[in-house]
């Protein structure tokens, strides 16, 4: 098993801390603070929280693993997965982008590609071939039909 400290919420903290202190410690000027930015930011931090939350309540009703390094028991393909493969991880990207913007760290908009190129490499795709091998033809069609993240 993987080290508990290699999963993703361990690396949206990191991505977070680096934007907090871009946007404290060298806001180079940029600004993009203003009522429809907090306004936006507040809509991507609620959607990032409710598929998260949705996610989560689906793999607990499933009783299967929610830990990113370890093969689920069941595939889940109703709810929230029937609209995303990973609603954890586009909730992660919501919540990243939507505290960047409330912190008003411009630079740091940077990090959401980053940070979605990281979590495609390192955990979703290790973690999609575990269930090509473990779900085979049910994973197939699940591929098939829903995108990786929208």
């Amino acid at each position: 098993m993987k080290n508990l400290v290699d999963i993703p919420p361990v690396w949206l903290l990191l991505a977070l801390v680096v934007a907090w202190g871009q946007a404290s410690l060298l806001p180079m000027g940029l600004s993009l603070d203003g009522p429809v930015t907090d306004a936006l930011a507040g809509l991507l931090i609620g959607a990032g929280v409710i598929a998260i939350a949705a996610a989560a309540l689906a793999f607990r009703r499933a009783r299967t693993t929610i830990m990113p390094h370890q093969t689920p028991a069941h595939l889940i393909t109703t709810g929230i997965f029937k609209r995303s493969r990973n609603p954890i991880y586009l909730g992660d990207a919501l919540i990243l982008t939507g505290l960047i913007l409330r912190f008003d760290a411009v630079v740091s908009l940077v990090l959401v590609p980053l940070f979605v190129w990281w979590i495609e490499r390192h955990f979703i795709i290790p973690e999609e071939n575990r269930m090509r091998r473990m779900f085979r033809a049910e994973f197939a069609t699940y591929e098939r039909k829903v995108r990786r993240w929208l």
